[in-house]
């Protein structure tokens, strides 16, 4: 942890202060200085009403005088712990953060950026059974505040999918095909009866096609001075985008209309990227975002990855998905 500000007890001694007294062992602005992984709790908003949930805090100020040897840690902590403790994490109390930490470093500091990350928890009904089950959906509150005085916020969240492959599923159909052809094609009628019981037989038998879990990590700027876009809107716009995303409470019933909708919902990596994008573009409430998709292949032993960013994205790829593959280049399945 970088040095401290001078502590003045009531009744103890005046203690070292080494930023004040310091100088560093080469002089130089620094563009981002802090911590990252503060432990903290904030209060969530939810359908069920607020929670109190914990979060990891990444909280950086620039350090813009050359002879400073360091800034006061300590005040940004401080800060965290008084506006989180008094207000719901929203956008806007994101914007108060930055505020409040690049005015505790003045005159070190002209900008800060920060990060918070929390686990949402949702209660999601079932396909078809009527049942409910817990998801967890990681939400990430992020903001930059330039020296200019420029505040930019922004909402994430990684979405969790099942992807049928679109090839693998053509070439599973033409195998029932040519099997149709071979047991019927000489027929001039074939009854119901017969249909069903090819169908039911080995060789009416669907080949499965390959199919993976997939994660979209999605990100969106807000305006933070008016909200209204929630963590939950921005969750139920991706989901129905991908149509396929994965369910908590699972039934036969419900693996079966899973099954159907995966078969009618077949993906490439830029299908899916491009349905989320589209989405997020129609919605008046975003000005900017940025969406990666991941399709962790079970035909290779590599991923599959798709990327997009909207033409005004403000955003840090660096610190907005952090989770994303290391790989930078759309594959194709």
């Amino acid at each position: 942890m970088g040095a401290e500000e001078i502590l003045c007890e009531p009744s103890g001694p005046l203690l070292s202060d080494v930023v004040a007294d310091g100088r560093p062992v080469a002089p130089g602005r620094l563009d981002r200085v802090g911590m990252s992984g503060i432990e903290s709790l904030v209060t969530l908003a939810t359908p069920n009403g607020p929670m109190r949930l914990p979060a990891r805090v990444d909280a950086f100020v620039s350090l813009d005088d050359p002879r400073a040897k360091g800034i006061h840690m300590s005040r940004i902590v401080l800060a965290l712990e008084a506006l989180l403790a008094q207000r719901e994490l929203t956008p806007g109390t994101v914007a108060a953060l930055l505020q409040a930490i690049q005015h505790d470093q003045e005159p070190l500091s002209h900008s800060a950026d920060l990060a918070i990350q929390v686990d949402y928890p949702v209660q999601r009904e079932s396909l078809r059974s009527r049942e409910f089950g817990t998801r967890i959906y990681p939400l990430r509150f992020e903001g930059t505040l330039a020296a200019n005085g420029t505040l930019r916020t922004f909402l994430g969240t990684t979405i969790t999918y099942s992807s049928s492959c679109p090839c693998s599923a053509a070439l599973a159909h033409d195998i029932v095909r040519e099997r149709f052809i071979e047991r019927f094609g000489e027929l001039e009628k074939l009854t119901v009866a017969e249909a069903l019981e090819w169908l039911d037989s080995q060789n009416g038998r669907m080949p499965v096609p390959h199919s993976q879990r997939s994660r979209a990590e999605v990100s969106v700027e807000v305006d933070w001075a008016r909200p209204s876009l929630t963590p939950l809107d921005l969750i139920d716009l991706a989901e129905q985008a991908l149509g396929t995303p994965v369910q908590a409470a699972v039934k036969r019933i419900d693996e079966q209309e899973f099954a159907r909708l995966n078969g009618l919902n077949a993906l490439f990596c830029e299908d899916a990227v491009r349905r989320v994008a589209a989405a997020l573009a129609a919605d008046a409430r975003i000005r900017s975002f940025r969406v990666e998709v991941q399709h962790q292949e079970s035909l290779h032993p590599h991923d599959a990855v798709a990327a997009v960013t909207s033409p005004t994205w403000a955003g840090d790829d660096r610190t907005l998905c952090p989770t994303r593959s290391a790989s930078r280049t759309a594959l194709a399945e």
